[in-house]
């Protein structure tokens, strides 16, 4: 049986690392994209350099997702699967107060970098009918005071319902993965109350690994509210 091919970008951490994990013991041959290329050695080593293709990128460069796309083609001959995942957090402040640099890098991540690894991938997807995956966020379904982080995924969210309508007819499917807060090095300090990286790695390979008929729009996971 020919293994299945998935790309991950933002693979080096968090919920990126842990659906590596997840999707080599499913048996995936992995393309691992990050800036963090020490990061990305490791988890190669621990899953199995042979089966691991690592990649530095930076998502919102156009020429580094295309020659990406070329590795992945020349080492595994297919690509079956993107997980589009890199992303970057907001600063404090709201609209009034906020770091605006730190607005430009995370908006660029958050959805330039996200169209252009969908524009660099879906040639050879097409040809695999392959399946594209999003992390958007709880935070791109409701309304957050003052959060340009929050309407960056709503933008996530709007890329995944327009390509999904862009493909439709060609076999291809299209998920959204929507966290709420999950506690990853995306946070300076541990959440009190949050998911772990692996549960949204679960929620990853469960829409992987249905039949082909079957389409996963999306998949909204919150932490259980505490007990009192």
């Amino acid at each position: 049986m020919q293994h299945r091919v998935l790309m991950i970008t933002g693979a080096s951490s968090g919920i990126g690392a842990a659906t590596a994990r997840a999707a080599s013991r499913e048996g995936y041959k992995l393309i691992l994209a990050a800036r963090s290329t020490d990061k990305l050695t490791a988890l190669s080593q621990e899953l199995g350099p042979e089966n691991v293709l690592t990649c530095a990128l930076d998502v919102t460069d156009m020429a580094q997702q295309q020659a990406m796309v070329d590795q992945a083609i020349e080492t595994f001959g297919r690509i079956d699967a993107v997980f589009a995942n890199a992303g970057r957090g907001g600063s404090p402040g709201g609209f009034s107060g906020a770091d605006h640099d730190a607005w430009r890098e995370m908006i660029l991540t958050n959805i330039y970098g996200v169209g252009l690894t969908l524009q660099a991938c879906l040639p050879a997807l097409k040809r695999s009918k392959g399946h594209v995956l999003l992390t958007g966020s709880a935070a791109g379904r409701t309304t957050i005071p003052g959060s340009m982080y929050s309407a960056t995924k709503w933008a996530v969210t709007g890329i995944g319902y327009n390509l999904r309508e862009e493909l439709r007819g060609t076999g291809m499917r299209v998920t959204l993965i929507e966290p709420g807060m999950v506690d990853t090095p995306f946070f300076d300090k541990p959440p009190e109350h949050a998911l772990e990286d692996r549960d949204i790695a679960n929620a990853v390979i469960y829409a992987l690994s249905q039949p082909s008929h079957v389409d996963v729009n999306e998949i909204l996971i919150r932490p259980t509210p505490p007990t009192d």
